[in-house]
């Protein structure tokens, strides 16, 4: 844990620190930027210890009772009766970021959900994309070709004798961009 030393600086001074912080993190454009950030400013440590308190802070509002906190999140009862005071007290802050993680994890959820409605050959081009790299690689070029490379690509691909399953993927990805 950090260690603390009591700030030669004035109360003004820590509080405009403090605003500059917020002011910079309010700015981050998404979420990589934001974790490059607090991965600059802390130590590992912090990270882990601010990440949960947090989480911590989110089972509470939750319901969960402090040993189901405890089993979950390896933490201790003090820390867990420390973050439970601060919502008791003034948790406005916690209730807003339980609100904004709420939200993050229905996001989640659903991105989840449509990657597993895949059908099982997008699956399988996920899982192992090395083997798919020709077709892979093809459909990215069709999809920023302009019209006139599109229609020389329609020439070569109407010319094939055999008719399949990537000649009509790639079909399909050449009549979709038009």
């Amino acid at each position: 844990m950090a260690k603390f030393h009591p700030s030669k600086l004035s109360k003004e001074e820590r509080e405009g620190l403090f605003i500059e912080l917020c002011y910079v993190l309010s700015r981050t454009s998404n979420i990589k930027e934001a974790a490059e950030l607090l991965r600059d400013l802390l130590t590992a440590q912090e990270i882990e210890m601010i990440s949960k308190r947090l989480s911590v802070a989110d089972l509470l509002l939750e319901g969960l009772t402090y040993s189901e906190i405890q089993r979950i999140l390896k933490v201790s009862n003090t820390t867990i009766a420390r973050v439970h005071e601060w919502i008791k007290v003034a948790g406005s802050g916690l209730r807003l970021a339980k609100e904004k993680l709420k939200k993050y994890k229905e996001r989640t959820r659903k991105t989840i959900k449509s990657r597993m409605n895949l059908s099982s050959w997008e699956k399988m081009k996920r899982r192992y994309p090395m083997y798919f790299w020709p077709q892979l690689v093809l459909e990215e070029i069709i999809k920023s070709a302009n019209e006139k490379q599109r229609e020389k690509i329609r020439n070569i691909i109407k010319q094939t004798n055999q008719k399949t399953q990537l000649y009509k993927q790639l079909n399909k990805i050449l009549t979709k961009n038009i």
